[in-house]
């Protein structure tokens, strides 16, 4: 959403990544199918800071991927805290099990294979931080199943809210008018304040009231 120029001058300003994270995302680009999808560096440190502020017993990842915002997101765990991540891609498991193993947070992260809309109900834990960025048609569907699973003042993270910009279109696709009727649901949602940030492709920051 922003030009590359711009994009270098703020990742000097921000917390440099640590070395395994910097693996991590070489190791995506080298290896991985759509290795665009990664949080990478600043959205890694945005999601780090974030978790630290609210400091969390119980984080929720919905999409995995290669862990490097799992990752990022667990560095805010107090010291018995946890975070669940989930996703279904096993051709992955080898990758992410590895990289874990060689993070000091690895014994915080509870890492679950299989199709999240039945995996969430295996977790009985409430939640005070959740970060959605799975199969995006499944926003609002995730969205319903742990909003009362989530503590009042406790927060909500949707990424790639903004669709590369798409959401602009006047005659959007099918995926990206489910973006933005999922973005239209929250607006109109009471229960919540929320606001969206253009980092990478959008980030939604839903508190629960």
């Amino acid at each position: 959403m922003i030009n590359k120029e711009l994009q270098e001058l703020l990742l000097q300003y921000c917390e440099p990544e640590s070395e395994l994270l910097k693996h991590i995302d070489r190791e995506t680009n080298l290896k991985v199918i759509m290795p665009r999808m990664i949080s990478g560096h600043y959205q890694g440190r945005f999601l780090s800071m974030l978790s630290k502020m609210i400091s969390p017993s119980r984080i929720l990842e919905i999409g995995t991927f290669t862990g490097y915002a799992t990752l990022c997101l667990a560095e805010g765990l107090v010291s018995n805290g946890i975070i669940y991540t989930l996703d279904v891609n096993k051709e992955l498991e080898r990758m992410v099990r590895v990289n874990f193993e060689k993070s000091d947070l690895n014994q915080k992260i509870k890492y679950i294979l299989g199709d999240a809309t039945k995996t969430l109900s295996e977790i009985e834990e409430t939640f005070d931080l959740v970060f959605i960025d799975a199969d995006k048609k499944n926003n609002g569907t995730y969205y319903d199943m742990i909003f009362d699973r989530v503590r009042s003042g406790g927060v909500i993270i949707v990424d790639n809210v903004l669709w590369s910009g798409k959401i602009l279109q006047n005659s959007p696709d099918k995926n990206t008018q489910s973006i933005i009727s999922f973005n239209e649901k929250i607006t109109n949602d009471k229960r919540v304040e929320k606001i969206i940030l253009p980092i990478r492709d959008g980030m939604l920051v839903i508190r629960k009231k």
